[in-house]
């Protein structure tokens, strides 16, 4: 797809509104076109170059055998994270995410892996050997576990690259990843400190259609 043809689809998607010039931060300067009644106009030129840079990375991850992990967990985010990683069979968390999921993954991959004996469990009735009140019990506990770590029980290890929508949100996941020196594509808002990021994509990231767009791409890449 030519470059025009992205940025007349950017804009249908409303991926050039950014936040109040006031809510700026200056490592998205670069990146602004213009400034109308107040609001910050995205280049779209340079979301659309960042863009294809992003979709390389995708492409590299997926060739390579690896898994991203999709992190998007503000309302507008939510169905839309999960549905595109699912659809690309990668892990995703779109509740909240848990201090120590990159860093201290050994013993988050614990909690992950006792939700997936329960649910094992539960398929095959073995939950029925336990008492009303202890069935109740392990039926909460699963509900807790799968709100948190439902999204990665697939995830073995590691993953390749992480998939951000809203970095300023998620800035403990961009602290880890940044620790263990993984990379990170994020769609970025204007009010998004990008300085510690492999790879922004500057764009709206308070619109739905918006985000489900880039991250239709990004699965539609590592799908190829």
């Amino acid at each position: 797809m030519d470059k025009q043809t992205l940025v007349k689809e950017l804009i249908e998607r409303g991926a050039h509104f950014g936040f109040s010039k006031s809510r700026r931060h200056p490592s998205m300067k670069p990146f602004i076109f213009t400034t109308k009644n107040k609001t910050d106009i995205f280049d779209l030129e340079r979301t659309a170059e960042r863009l294809a840079t992003a979709l390389e990375l995708v492409k590299k991850a997926a060739a390579d055998k690896k898994q991203i992990l999709f992190v998007g967990t503000k309302p507008e985010a939510k169905i839309v994270t999960r549905e595109n990683a699912d659809s690309t069979g990668n892990p995703f968390i779109t509740d909240r995410w848990i201090g120590g999921t990159l860093t201290n993954w050994n013993e988050i991959q614990k909690r992950a892996n006792r939700l997936e004996t329960l649910r094992k469990e539960k398929e095959n009735g073995e939950l029925n050997k336990y008492t009303k009140k202890e069935r109740l019990g392990l039926e909460r506990l699963m509900a807790k576990l799968d709100r948190y770590f439902g999204g990665i029980t697939i995830m073995k290890e590691r993953p390749a690259l992480l998939v951000v929508v809203d970095p300023k949100k998620e800035h403990i996941a961009i602290k880890e990843a940044k620790q263990l020196n993984i990379p990170i594509v994020a769609i970025a808002n204007t009010d998004c400190d990008i300085s510690d990021l492999s790879l922004a994509i500057p764009a709206n990231d308070a619109s739905k259609a918006s985000i489900e767009y880039f991250l239709k791409k990004i699965t539609a890449e590592y799908n190829a």
